[in-house]
């Protein structure tokens, strides 16, 4: 067993322990050298290793530090803080501490430098910081990275069901003799509130979790190593463009209208908030925002924001788009172009500060909003109350507020996106090739072919890694959960090939049909609304071709287990092909969500298939490595340490304008594409 790689694992257990205590369900523990403990339990380090080190299994020994580093950029952040990415303060000290572990000169040293600064800084900011070093250092690649409901499980899950928890940790010894534990479904709001219809959506575990591993794998600050990935901004614009379409298309699925961009920061917000859930760090509960607040300017000792200040940013920004190009620091023009135009806005918006053309000029618009919004319960801190759950990126998709503002980030994009050229057909058409026939069925053998099923799932999450102070023995502390899921199901679509042997990139989305009131959508609602399925590379026979597909293979989504997993060694995949699917980098749609819920009666979609070219298509990546187990979300999170693997814009072809007004006429025009209508019927029971 490499003990270093095993100590870097087992420093996601237990995050607000001190280092010192037993990790591994009480088998393991540091040997520690003085140094490492902080000056509250440098007088006792023989009691506390003596008393931590009775019956553990192995001791790892962490190596003296070469040099101490000096953390005191990061005090400012005091320990029972919250931390934000979207605080420039805060971005700013993790950006630093990122640099500091990355720069440790081997394994032993980088061990050293985690195991001292891990009781020195902020919790939750050293959790964010040494997980993006982790998927970033060349040595600590087969380190896994555990799901952060697992970590801070209280961001996730109502704080009556911990004290349940340690209640049976305590008094039932053995893990398996122990009830499962419940967590409440739609215990934020009643069914007054017509936003609670999307609990199930917003506030689903796997979707929070992928947002934060999102912003973990693509962080907008940092060294550049860290932050200059392959199309970024068009990936930041791409992944919330997709979150934002399937989130209308559920409130359809409820009856709900679209949601409305939040273009007027100085409008009253109806909607209110009242989250239910703790912060890990300082054990108080999100502050809740309630019905018609007012946002104000943001004046507290760790920032200040004023509405006019995103208002200046917003409008600059209007007006690059309106202009064709936007200027960098030393006043060139560059131009908003159909290929990179995209990327740069993504990156501009999201104010990436070392990859923004402009960062002074065109500012923070993205980030800053999310501070207004999430500071509007105390903007200038005289009730010393902390950010709401729009400031933290693992709990702000549980406000009905994000989709709001991220459907006004939508709009401008949309809007750069409009002004570029309708698609022409040599970009749309792939000559000689024929779509004839399209369908997904499900794998019982008296499935109706195109009538997929969504129903209710019981599942269940191991909090023991996350319960600080909690029994060190025990393995399993289990709470189940209600969730959406969808019957797993296969497409199958018949392809001619009129030509010789050829390449094709098959491109699957779904498209509502109609709206909340049943009537039908035009092309360009459906465009703006469309759900990537799947996407993967074809090879076309002369002739006919018969190509099939499984659901769990998407190109967008990670299977159930990836969301939920365990945190440990006894929890890991023993054969080497199935533990490299297993660490994974975690970023991906959860697959339990791939399906719209629908509707009892059913629910009528467009089933959509095109056929590209793939020498149009395709990437000529920098290595020729073949590309490990990040590769199957690839459409929301690209590949790890590659190029985007398609030369399309990300969304291809209902990205822009189509020269169609109908989508039965897009696709007759041409023969590489083809449509069905599905149903997709919600059964109102719970499996499992």
């Amino acid at each position: 067993m490499n003990t270093d790689l095993k100590a870097l694992e087992l420093l996601f257990q237990r995050p607000l322990e001190p280092v010192f205590t037993t990790r591994d369900n009480g088998k393991t523990v540091f040997d520690l050298p003085e140094s490492v403990y902080t000056d509250r339990y440098r007088n006792n380090t023989e009691e506390v290793s003596n008393r931590f080190s009775q019956n553990v299994e192995t001791r790892i020994p962490v190596r003296e530090l070469a040099k101490k580093p000096n953390l005191e950029f990061a005090a400012k952040l005091g320990h029972k803080k919250q931390f934000s990415l979207f605080i420039n303060s805060h971005k700013e000290i993790a950006s630093k501490l990122i640099q500091l572990f990355l720069d440790a000169p081997n394994l032993q040293q980088f061990v050293a430098l985690a195991a001292y600064t891990k009781d020195r800084v902020n919790p939750v900011l050293f959790q964010y910081c040494y997980a993006v070093t982790i998927a970033h250092r060349p040595d600590t690649r087969t380190v896994p990275i555990p799901n952060i409901s697992q970590v801070f499980p209280s961001n996730f899950i109502e704080p009556s069901v911990f004290q349940d928890a340690r209640q049976e940790a305590s008094v039932i010894a053995k893990s398996g003799n122990r009830s499962a534990l419940e967590i409440p479904a739609n215990y934020t709001a009643s069914d007054r509130e017509d936003e609670q219809r999307l609990a199930y959506f917003r506030e689903d575990i796997g979707v929070n979790s992928h947002h934060w591993h999102w912003h973990l794998v693509y962080p907008a600050s940092g060294p550049m190593e860290v932050v200059n990935k392959d199309r970024r901004g068009e990936l930041f614009y791409y992944m919330h463009h997709q979150l934002l379409a399937r989130y209308n298309v559920e409130r359809f699925c409820n009856n709900l209208k679209r949601t409305i961009p939040l273009s007027n920061l100085r409008d009253e917000i109806p909607e209110g908030y009242f989250p239910k859930i703790l912060s890990s760090i300082n054990n108080r509960t999100y502050p809740a925002r309630i019905s018609n607040q007012l946002l104000r300017d943001v004046d507290r000792p760790d920032g200040n924001i004023e509405i006019s200040e995103l208002e200046r940013w917003r409008d600059r920004v209007l007006a690059a788009i309106d202009q064709g190009f936007v200027e960098n620091s030393q006043g060139t023009r560059i131009p908003l172009d159909e290929v990179k135009g995209i990327d740069i806005l993504g990156n501009i918006i999201e104010a990436s500060n070392t990859l923004s053309v402009n960062n002074q000029f065109y500012g923070n618009l993205h980030n800053q909003g999310h501070t207004i919004i999430s500071f509007a319960h105390d903007p200038d801190a005289r009730h010393l109350e902390d950010f709401g759950v729009m400031g933290d990126v693992t709990t702000a998709m549980r406000d009905p507020i994000f989709y709001r503002w991220h459907g006004f980030i939508d709009s401008v994009f949309n809007k750069h996106k409009a002004l570029l050229p309708v698609y022409d057909n040599a970009q749309l058409g792939f000559d000689g090739v024929s779509v004839t026939y399209v369908e997904a069925r499900l794998g019982a053998a008296n499935a109706r072919p195109n009538t997929l099923l969504t129903y209710w799932q019981k599942s269940s999450a191991n909090l023991a890694a996350g319960l600080d102070f909690g029994p060190v023995e025990d393995e399993n502390i289990t709470a189940t959960f209600r969730h959406l899921q969808n019957a797993p199901f296969t497409y199958t679509f018949n392809v001619t090939n009129a030509g010789a042997r050829r390449t094709g990139t098959c491109r699957i989305f779904i498209c509502p049909k109609v709206d909340e009131r049943n009537q039908p959508l035009r092309l360009e609602e459906q465009r703006l609304m469309a759900i990537e399925m799947d996407k993967f590379t074809v090879e076309l026979m002369p002739g006919e071709n018969t190509i099939r597909r499984e659901s769990t293979d998407s190109s967008v989504a990670i299977p159930f287990e990836r969301s939920f997993r365990a945190v440990g060694a006894n929890y890991q995949p023993k054969a080497a092909d199935e533990l490299a699917r297993f660490r994974f980098c975690g970023c991906g749609w959860p697959q339990h969500l791939l399906l719209p819920k629908g509707k009892p009666e059913g629910m009528q979609f467009d089933l959509f298939v095109m056929i590209s070219d793939y020498t149009n298509d395709s990437v000529q990546q920098l290595s020729n490595t073949p590309n490990d187990a990040c590769s199957t979300a690839f459409s929301f999170c690209g590949l790890k340490d590659k190029l985007y693997p398609d030369r399309r814009t990300m969304g291809f072809p209902f990205d822009r304008r189509l020269p169609n007004d109908t989508l039965n006429e897009f696709v007759g025009a041409f023969s590489n594409m083809a449509k069905t209508d599905i149903t997709i019927k919600f059964n109102d029971r719970v499996v499992g």
